[in-house]
């Protein structure tokens, strides 16, 4: 059952009991010192009936105890995840729940809490759950399939069970950022200034970048960013920190993340650890007419052949993840050149696809990347796949993904023998019926 029940680990962002805002629960497992509650079970049958994917209590609650197994044993083979990822992830949960429920105050009535409480409950899921994926790529690192394995794997599919792969596109866009003006430069850089001063005159670093930092992974930590590597950072950070002597700050420093005020803690090397307080532009309050001038005076060389949509990308775009691979944008679960065409693409993306025709290109739209920032893009359709049976010939790759995870679970199926013998599993009576991880 442990194979099936892996593809389950995605949990909600919050359970039905955060929900209603009542602590009436109870625990109905525990591994080692990791509880699951009755309210996380009946959230992940909601979640799977949501998703159409019929399954029964006991697949539920397996999925939270691999879970707790997966974290359990991270904790007792010191396999962590840094706090900056968790945070980051926390943010981007947070930044959804925003924009399904409309705003923070929304979200507070929804589930009678503060937005720090709820922060708080959703860390510790978020963490879990990034802890068991580290030690699932723990547990199966380095393994791959030849072509004969994938092959193998193929052919022992029943040709009456190959499944349809549903329609596929292939995009590309090419963005631009809005740029700050000059009073909002200004506005960041003499608020920075304003903090080094107070520093100087004898205030704490690390108080001042708990209360206004911008970076939420280090703000907890007073602004400590850890030891970090040459070529970790982005250069402008590295640079002006390595000028640095301990306990001495930089002047306001610009990157793309924003802008810093650094202070050098320790160097030893070729690592260095500093700490920062960062400040972010309001995105949401920049100008768009130059990127939309821009992408409409380009958009009407590509629609002539003046240029490429390639080169175009190559020589204008700025993002970073898609400017040297054309601008096609890849899937972001499965890494893929190839998106399925359906609501679980990103909505303005799906809705603006949808409509369009092989080589058109869009109009510059309103655009927004992972980290905040905002621009406009042109997308460009390079090419549409019609639904079919899975095939060697179509779909290479997506087969090979499947054959590896198949020989990953086999990897975990051993592993989990292995690791159950070595924590304490306790089930209520009342799911003693599903007989968790027997064989």
């Amino acid at each position: 059952m442990i194979k099936k029940v892996l593809l389950l680990l995605v949990l909600p962002l919050i359970s039905q009991a955060q929900r209603i805002g009542t602590n009436v629960d109870r625990i109905v497992a525990k591994i080692d010192n990791y509880y699951i509650l009755r309210s996380e079970v009946e959230t992940i049958l909601q979640r799977s009936k949501e998703q159409s994917q019929e399954i029964n209590k006991c697949q539920a609650l397996e999925s939270l105890a691999v879970q707790k197994l997966l974290v359990a044993k991270a904790e007792i083979d010191s396999v962590i995840v840094e706090p900056d990822v968790v945070e980051n992830q926390l943010d981007a949960r947070m930044g959804e729940m925003i924009r399904i429920y409309g705003s923070e105050k929304n979200i507070v009535e929804q589930f009678n809490k503060s937005l720090e409480t709820l922060k708080s409950e959703v860390r510790q899921q978020v963490s879990e759950q990034l802890t068991a994926q580290q030690m699932q790529q723990t547990i199966t690192e380095g393994m791959s399939v030849t072509p004969a394995e994938v092959k193998i794997f193929f052919d022992n599919i029943p040709k009456d069970s190959l499944p349809t792969i549903p329609t596929e596109v292939k995009v590309a866009q090419l963005v631009r950022l809005a740029k700050l003006t000059k009073a909002q430069k200004s506005e960041l850089v003499a608020r920075l200034e304003d903090l080094r001063l107070r520093v100087e005159k004898g205030e704490k670093f690390e108080k001042l970048a708990e209360e206004y930092s911008e970076d939420q992974g280090s703000r907890t930590y007073g602004g400590d960013l850890g030891w970090a590597k040459r070529g970790q950072m982005v250069p402008e950070f590295e640079a002006a920190a390595m000028r640095l002597e301990p306990n001495q700050m930089s002047e306001v420093v610009e990157s793309s993340f924003g802008f810093h005020l650094i202070q050098l803690i320790e160097i030893r090397g070729q690592e260095y650890h500093a700490r920062h307080i960062l400040l972010r532009p309001e995105y949401n309050r920049l100008d768009m007419t130059q990127p939309t001038q821009f992408l409409d005076s380009l958009r009407n060389f590509i629609q002539t052949d003046s240029i490429k949509f390639e080169d175009a990308v190559r020589l204008h775009s700025e993002d970073d993840n898609t400017k040297y691979t054309g601008g096609i944008i890849q899937d972001p679960t499965s890494g893929s050149d190839r998106m399925a065409l359906d609501l679980s693409m990103e909505p303005n993306l799906y809705f603006t696809v949808d409509t369009m025709k092989i080589g058109s290109v869009t109009k510059p739209l309103a655009y927004r990347s992972a980290d905040g920032k905002t621009g406009m893009r042109l997308l460009y359709l390079v090419n549409k796949y019609e639904p079919h049976k899975i095939n060697m010939k179509d779909d290479y790759e997506k087969i090979k993904q499947f054959a590896l995870i198949n020989k990953q679970n086999v990897e975990i199926d051993k592993w989990f023998r292995e690791a159950i013998a070595e924590v304490y599993i306790k089930i209520d009576p009342e799911y003693e019926v599903c007989k968790l991880f027997e064989y």
